[in-house]
């Protein structure tokens, strides 16, 4: 199974869940594409130099962005616990580390398009 797809982050070691939650809702997206993030609180990183284990359970990666607006980065790791469930590690350069566990995100169905009702054409008026 992948890890691929939005996990929202329940609970941090160093971080309550007012914290976590204070811009959006907490979360770690893994994306297959190579675009993958995170966002916790004020801090917002891009993921980077990503190593997938063979089963696809473990990813350890590297990580850019920042904090209240200041540059940082640091390293980190997920892993799957569960089917709809992991824990992981994130890593500030010189600095703090915390643990996280997360769920995946719903998926968000698209609304169905309209079916046309009725033509748009005008009628010419009659004298």
């Amino acid at each position: 199974m992948s890890l691929t797809g939005t996990w929202h982050i329940y609970e941090m070691d160093m971080w309550d869940e007012d914290y976590c939650n204070m811009e959006r809702q907490a979360y770690i997206k893994i994306s297959a594409s190579g675009s993958s993030e995170f966002h916790f609180g004020v801090v917002h990183g891009y993921l980077q130099s990503e190593t997938e284990d063979s089963g696809g359970d473990h990813i350890d990666f590297d990580w850019e962005g920042n904090a209240e607006m200041d540059a940082a980065s640091g390293s980190g790791w997920i892993e799957r616990v569960s089917k709809d469930e992991v824990e992981g590690e994130i890593s500030f350069f010189a600095s703090d580390t915390s643990g996280f566990r997360a769920r995946r995100a719903p998926k968000i169905s698209k609304p169905a398009k309209k079916s046309k009702t009725g033509s748009t054409k005008k009628r010419k008026a009659t004298k």
